[in-house]
């Protein structure tokens, strides 16, 4: 086990290399260039000049490049155009929120969508398998701004007015959050009811963000689930009369997981990512929405800095289901 997992960090190198160059490349082949964007209606020849020679920009390409990387081991990403703030700091304050939205909209997708793909596999054609399909389809295909502005209107608009429409908490509370996870820092401070708002605030968010990870896992447990059941192993354990809660779970579900465990963790490192869409239209101040601002504004320093940090996320929640393979089929140690 130790050799797998050596063999799939150091894979993370080349990895982590080219994403830095491809988004070192990609951000210099923007329209007007840093500096630029850091001067504004101020913006000149000479001034531009000027800032390019104090933040090395009229430096070579591949001296401009090594000196990134050696700022990026650091996490050391300048500072925001739009806030003044040091990129790191912004992104530790926003990551949280982004954090919480993602486990939520997970225990949505993968709460439902597990269950429901298993329950339709094993009652293969029947009208539940009918309907798990059709919702699933209809879940991948419906998008997802349409999906939230649906919600806020039924469940927090006109409609219902069960739910708040934006943000993470109501804007007259007065909790403290040490963590700036506020569902865990009411739990830390006993700010019951702190706790309650952050969850009620996510509520809204996490389902629409969590609506397409739930339709693609049942769908793929569910064929998953029918590739495993129709092999000799499980029909001998039915014929053995094993009980059925033993077949299901050391013969069937656990076989299934390999597939089931890759599409949840590609999933969770897209929630990790930024759900743009989702955060901007519930107004919910995390990463996403923080990215889509300064691509706006052209923040050329938490364009770098935010996109590199949540690519480091994504291809290290990917490593954790590498490993996750070895631990549910040991026959991937060998591979």
């Amino acid at each position: 086990m130790l050799r797998f997992a050596v063999r799939r960090v150091l894979l993370l190198v080349p990895i982590l290399l080219g994403l830095s160059l491809a988004l070192f490349v990609w951000l210099r082949a923007l329209p007007g260039g840093p500096a630029a964007a850091l001067l504004g209606e101020h913006n000149n020849p000479a001034a531009a000049a000027s800032v390019r020679q104090l933040y090395g920009l009229d430096q070579p390409v591949w001296v401009q490049y090594w000196r990134y990387l050696q700022r990026a081991v650091r996490l050391d990403f300048g500072t925001s155009i739009s806030t003044g703030r040091s990129v790191t700091t912004e992104f530790l304050e926003r990551f949280p929120a982004t954090v919480e939205l993602t486990v939520a909209a997970l225990i949505f997708a993968v709460g439902l969508g597990v269950p429901l793909g298993y329950f339709a596999a094993r009652r293969h054609g029947t009208f539940l398998d009918n309907m798990s399909v059709v919702g699933s389809l209809i879940g991948v295909t419906i998008p997802v701004f349409f999906l939230a502005f649906l919600l806020k209107y039924i469940f927090a608009g006109p409609v219902l007015q069960w739910l708040p429409d934006s943000g993470r908490s109501d804007p007259r509370s007065i909790a403290t959050h040490p963590t700036n996870f506020y569902v865990l820092d009411g739990i830390l401070t006993r700010e019951w009811d702190a706790s309650w708002d952050a969850i009620r605030h996510l509520i809204l968010p996490a389902l629409a963000l969590g609506t397409i990870p739930l339709a693609i896992i049942v769908r793929i447990t569910r064929a998953a689930v029918l590739d495993v059941v129709n092999e000799d192993y499980v029909r001998t354990a039915e014929a053995k009369g094993l009980a059925v809660s033993t077949i299901r779970w050391r013969h069937i579900l656990r076989n299934a997981l390999l597939p089931v465990s890759t599409t949840i963790g590609l999933q969770t490192g897209l929630l990790l990512s930024g759900a743009i869409l989702t955060e901007t239209v519930f107004a919910f101040n995390g990463v996403g929405k923080f990215v889509a601002d300064s691509i706006g504004s052209r923040d050329y320093p938490v364009l770098q800095g935010f996109i590199l940090m949540i690519a480091v996320i994504y291809v290290l929640v990917n490593l954790a289901v590498d490993l996750s393979y070895g631990l549910i089929d040991p026959r991937v140690r060998l591979a």
